[in-house]
């Protein structure tokens, strides 16, 4: 998929061997979502069949647990059903596209496979993604790190003494939506980036044919069945949207970009704000991305971050991986690059799509930093 920018231009086009691997992608995320009923019902086969192993007094102790894990398997369908809503509704996303289809599996001409566990962990990621994003319940999880961007920007960008419409604000690594939406909910134009084809099918869907809000129930934590406090809470649903995404204040202040961070934004001077939220770390090399950062924002514009620097690509195989200290990552942002930091804290606590009853609580101690590129920057070549 070609990315575009603030305009609604093309920034580059794909060569033939690009698009086939892009085709190819879009297939084995489709079937990927439409995987998860299987990939689900054989979890809950395996949990089954090993109860069944038990000595009969033992089964007789488990008063609850062969119905417990009757209700799982019946509730699998509501987040398949679900998921493949994500799938049907994605065709609108190539309307100007022509070389990419979503495939009908019904029609046949789509050889469905059992997807690969890595492809699956993504699955449900997304799911659970759905509940930091777009749940009242993940409200407080969203707290923690949205908030301070957001009265950042407000702070910087005072709606009183700006025209907060004329204030440029990106978000890469937009994933869902949700924080991109709340920026242009304030009045300032607001484009979200995001890369994963999983956010993107998913990002459509709810932004834009999800028209009323709590219509939706889905169950985040059904195939968690480690470190539940209750099976109450295993299966617990939430609804989503807990507000009307397609209500913002006025049309255009608000749009998401796919594509590569590094090659969708490529022109100098053209952001009033970067905001990153748990964005740095996806970084084959994290250096890349402090350049970019700089290199797009307008000569006293704010480069506004948080997260923690757990480096995805790390332990993945034959994936490049720069994985620095956060002091060397502020070093270089500020003595090799030109940032000027304005505001840092460290320690600041923050989980991500954690489930709050899970006898397992992981934390995070981000930090949140506020740079600016000096207003006498001037770029002779990046």
């Amino acid at each position: 998929m070609a990315g575009s920018d603030p305009t609604g231009e093309w920034t580059r086009d794909f060569t033939e061997e690009e698009i086939a691997q892009e085709k190819a992608h879009v297939q084995r995320v489709i079937n990927a979502f439409l995987s998860y009923r299987a990939h689900a019902l054989q979890r809950v086969s395996r949990a089954l069949d090993n109860y069944h192993k038990l000595p009969s007094r033992h089964q007789k102790m488990l008063t609850g647990h062969a119905q417990h894990l009757a209700t799982v398997r019946a509730t699998v369908e509501t987040n398949h059903l679900f998921v493949k809503t994500i799938v049907d509704k994605a065709a609108g996303m190539f309307e100007d596209d022509p070389s990419i289809t979503i495939p009908d599996p019904m029609l046949g001409g789509f050889q469905q496979q059992l997807a690969s566990g890595f492809d699956m962990e993504k699955v449900k990621t997304t799911i659970k993604q759905f509940y930091r994003d777009w749940s009242s319940e993940g409200q407080a999880e969203r707290d923690t790190c949205y908030k301070p961007i957001i009265d950042e920007i407000k702070e910087r960008f005072p709606p009183d003494k700006c025209v907060p419409s004329e204030v440029n604000v990106l978000v890469p690594g937009a994933g869902l939506g949700r924080l991109a939406w709340e920026i242009a909910q304030l009045g300032y134009c607001c484009q979200g980036n995001e890369f994963s084809m999983y956010m993107l099918f998913s990002s459509h869907y709810i932004l834009n044919e999800v028209k009323e809000a709590n219509m939706i129930t889905i169950h985040p934590w059904l195939l968690h069945f480690n470190n539940s406090m209750s099976y109450h809470h295993q299966l617990c649903g939430v609804k989503i949207p807990d507000v009307v995404p397609t209500d913002l204040p006025s049309y255009g202040l608000f749009s998401m970009a796919a594509g590569d961070f590094l090659e969708v934004y490529t022109r100098p001077d053209e952001w009033d704000c970067v905001a990153t939220c748990y964005f740095m770390d996806t970084a084959h090399n994290i250096v890349a991305y402090l350049e970019n950062i700089f290199y797009i924002l307008k000569p006293g514009g704010y480069w506004i971050n948080f997260g923690p620097l757990l480096y995805h690509f790390a332990d993945m195989p034959n994936e490049l991986s720069i994985e620095l200290c956060y002091d060397e990552v502020h070093r270089i942002a500020r003595d090799e690059i030109g940032f000027q930091f304005l505001e840092e804290h460290t320690g600041m606590k923050s989980s991500y799509i954690s489930d709050p009853n899970s006898m397992m609580q992981m934390t995070y101690n981000c930090v949140f930093s506020v740079a600016t590129k000096p207003p006498t920057t001037v770029h002779t070549t990046k």
